[in-house]
């Protein structure tokens, strides 16, 4: 987590450390709001920076840390000025998720989504309400349908022979390839055939697009200085600084939206989309477009909804795309019991898996799965924030709260998880102890795509790819690592960011059965 600081920042910051290091030992007191209630327990914090200085680069595995160290599920920080409620268990999560779900079912406002996100104007971002009830209608039943995503097997199925085509040529040469660079081309290259309807490639809008989302999210997932500190804004130096670089990523995002939308109006799509009846062929630009007169949307409002679509189809996918691989690799057994399951469903002589093949595959999704619970692509859900105070196990969490649901704490708690630190997507699978547990939002100890009103819209999107490109990873090419290496030299260091993704290049020779 980055800040941007200035010298008087600096100074607050020594002078807090300096005079006040010793109130970190002190005992928790319980705390009470204005009217007596029991507020949720909080570890001792410094003046002006309260918890702040015990968030790390890592913030998932820091508030997991703390909620062990002091033994609250729901604990309730301060970060500067900022009151954030950490939630880091199932009972807990169900508490906010589904018990008050209308209550923590807005967004905090946020200077960097005001301006990249138009509003914000999107679903994942903008406030609950009006407008939010009437996008989310519109996502769930013209965008990201089941009938839709269905419609775009022919455009997965064709970016993962592009990508087995590149693998095929490195096997030939006897060249490694990056798992990472080459998944985040493939989840990059759908998600463009998905809003555009065709391939960019070759024009080298769909590097664009890639580089964009690149950039945007570290910005999106990181938390503003000025949101830690208000007073602050009234220098002027950190406003400017946020807000000058969001609207330079705006504008980059304005040039290639703007040009994609324009491009649909005059070769006459909108026309085309309106007198089919939102055809099931059509691409996401498309159907925004015949539908922007019912739901009275702006070009601002479709350009808000199509980055959702970017941040969500090409970061995710990919993310759980390459840690699947690594731990693949690191599981020799479960690697082989996956390319066995695959290899007999597959008829004999048959190249590329299809999508018919996949629903049998029993193992493939527990091995998926699996990586979703130890790497889930959000490891802290996208905040909540409670527009009226609740009670929860006798604690009252007030109105105007960030709420930060852990989900990668949950999901690799012992206390809810056998072995939870292990790779075993035999869990999952009849008789294993998570027999039954799924990723649909029910089951509180696996949220890797968030439950109630603000549950992920796009979850089916991105499984269908990951299924469908994992199961021609393993079925058409057996994998090695680099001469030289061995399977503990694969590092799985994380970068923390509105997507977490592995730190390090992750290298591998594929070898064509």
């Amino acid at each position: 987590m980055l800040l941007l600081v200035s010298p008087l920042f600096i100074m607050i910051v020594r002078y807090s450390l300096a005079t006040f290091s010793a109130r970190r030992a002190r005992k928790r007191q319980p705390q009470q709001d204005d009217d007596g209630h029991l507020l949720p327990p909080s570890p001792p914090a410094l003046p002006v920076l309260g918890h702040l200085h015990l968030m790390g680069s890592l913030p998932h595995v820091s508030l997991h840390r703390l909620a062990r160290k002091h033994g609250s599920d729901l604990m309730l920080l301060r970060l500067g000025a900022m009151p954030v409620l950490v939630v880091s268990s199932p009972r807990a999560a169900e508490a906010v998720l589904r018990t008050h779900d209308l209550v923590c079912a807005s967004r905090p406002h946020s200077l960097v989504t005001e301006i990249v996100m138009y509003g914000p104007s999107d679903v994942g971002f903008v406030p609950y309400g009006d407008y939010w009830r009437r996008v989310r209608k519109l996502v769930t039943t013209h965008l990201l349908t089941v009938k839709r995503v269905q419609a775009l097997r022919l455009a997965r199925e064709e970016e993962v022979s592009a990508v087995m085509a590149r693998i095929s040529e490195a096997a030939a040469a006897g060249a490694a390839v990056d798992v990472g660079e080459l998944l985040g081309s493939f989840a990059n290259d759908l998600a463009c055939r998905a809003v555009m309807g065709k391939s960019f490639r070759g024009e080298g809008r769909n590097k664009l697009f890639r580089e964009l989302v690149s950039d945007t999210s570290p910005l999106l997932a990181g938390f503003n200085v000025e949101e830690f500190f208000p007073f602050l804004s009234r220098f002027g130096v950190l406003s400017r600084m946020v807000r000058a670089k969001s609207e330079r990523l705006r504008r980059r995002w304005d040039e290639q939206l703007d040009r994609l939308i324009e491009d649909h109006e005059s070769s006459g799509a909108a026309a085309a989309a309106s007198t089919s009846s939102k055809d099931d062929d059509d691409d996401f630009i498309d159907v925004l477009l015949s539908v922007r007169q019912e739901y009275g949307l702006t070009r601002e409002h479709m350009k808000a909804m199509l980055l959702d679509v970017f941040f969500g189809g090409i970061g995710t996918g990919a993310s759980v795309l390459e840690f699947t691989v690594a731990e693949l690799m690191l599981n020799h057994d479960v690697m082989k019991n996956l390319q066995a399951e695959i290899r007999s469903v597959v008829p004999k002589g048959q190249v590329a898996v299809s999508e018919d093949n996949l629903r049998g595959m029993v193992y493939l999704r527990a091995v998926i799965k699996e990586s979703l619970r130890l790497h889930p692509p959000t490891t802290l859900l996208t905040a909540h924030f409670t527009m009226a105070s609740f009670s929860v196990d006798g604690f009252t969490v007030p109105a105007g709260v960030r709420v930060l649901v852990n989900a990668w704490a949950i999901a690799t708690d012992a206390r809810f998880w056998e072995n939870p630190e292990a790779f075993v997507p035999e869990r999952f699978l009849d008789g294993g102890s998570a027999e039954g547990v799924g990723f649909r939002g029910t089951d509180f100890q696996f949220l890797p795509f968030g439950s109630g009103r603000r549950m992920c819209p796009g979850m089916n999107f991105g499984v269908a790819s990951v299924e469908l490109m994992l199961a021609n990873l393993v079925h058409g090419f057996d994998w090695e690592l680099p001469p030289g290496k061995v399977a503990r030299d694969i590092d799985m260091s994380e970068v923390f960011g509105l997507v977490v993704h592995r730190k390090e290049k992750l290298l591998l020779l594929p070898r064509r059965l």
